[in-house]
């Protein structure tokens, strides 16, 4: 019988020749292989069945892997017992059933109506403060990604309808529309953008070499904002979006109308936002009804 590398190694080269997997994905799979043939503790991975996988799984989660990460690594086996069984090296896909522990829910974090819009309000009459008042006056008023946000051009707004068009995840394409303030914050940027942005550079939003903005310097100025507004929490982009979507379902309750301006394909994606929603309103209710009020 081969060692037991053997089959995990000739697994990789598989991957790294004929998949072409980028280096940073197949680093990924040797990790978990890795991992897989020293769980097995020097057997043939070959030899492992569904209780050996099952034992391994619970071994992980008990020393702190988390369901999400546990769920990626049995897709890795997966996919590696896949391809044995093809190669009829193995009778059955032993991770074939087998589920990772499923993660509790976190709901997404949102400001409140007040924070959100003095976070996004800021201004300070510079370039890059003027450029980043429209840049996060956009993202709230949309309930933009950071990376839809980025890849916004300067045809995206139409500033007459009060419309964008947004290339969201799987090139879909989809039309919100833009509140005032935001398009205000576009109209003072357009001048300032014309004058800074590189010859030829189609990008909405530019940084100081006149190219198109990074999600990570998006993600390094609302952190600056954040605390420059005084609102004492860790801010990213995506709170943006979430504080749009919470908002926008607490005045209006139409899921539907939410779902189709966040670009989500599945109605269970925006239904996180009445779970919010709801937080909100038991947090009222605990404070203002007489029965609701715990004795202390």
């Amino acid at each position: 019988m081969s060692p037991p590398a053997s089959a995990t190694r000739r697994y990789l080269d598989f991957l790294r020749h004929e998949r072409r997997l980028a280096a940073h994905t197949l680093a990924a799979y040797a990790r978990d292989a890795a991992l897989l043939e020293k769980l097995s503790a020097g057997r043939d991975p070959r030899e492992l069945g569904a209780a050996d996988i099952r034992r391994f799984v619970a071994s992980l989660h008990g020393g702190g892997l988390s369901p999400r990460s546990l769920a990626r690594l049995l897709s890795a086996w997966r996919g590696f017992f896949d391809w044995l069984a093809r190669h009829r090296e193995v009778a059955a896909n032993p991770c074939k059933g087998i589920r990772a522990p499923r993660a509790a829910r976190t709901l997404p974090e949102a400001l409140s109506p007040d924070d959100a819009s003095r976070l996004v309000a800021l201004e300070d009459g510079s370039d890059a403060g003027i450029r980043d008042r429209a840049l996060f006056e956009l993202a709230y008023s949309c309930g933009l990604r950071v990376s839809e946000l980025t890849g916004l051009d300067v045809g995206s707004v139409d500033a007459a309808s009060g419309e964008a068009r947004v290339t969201g995840k799987g090139s879909k394409t989809r039309i919100v529309p833009v509140g005032k303030p935001a398009l205000e914050a576009l109209a003072r940027w357009l001048p300032v953008r014309e004058r800074l942005a590189a010859a030829g550079e189609p990008a909405l939003f530019v940084g100081r070499a006149g190219r198109r903005l990074s999600a990570r310097e998006v993600q390094r100025r609302i952190k600056r904002r954040a605390a420059a507004a005084g609102l004492g929490v860790d801010v990213h982009p995506h709170m943006l979006r979430h504080s749009f979507a919470s908002h926008v379902l607490q005045s209006s309750g139409d899921l539907r109308a939410v779902q189709e301006m966040l670009g989500h394909a599945s109605i269970a994606s925006t239904q996180v936002y009445t779970h919010l929603d709801f937080q909100h309103l038991a947090k009222v209710y605990d404070a203002a009804h007489p029965r609701a009020r715990r004795k202390r």
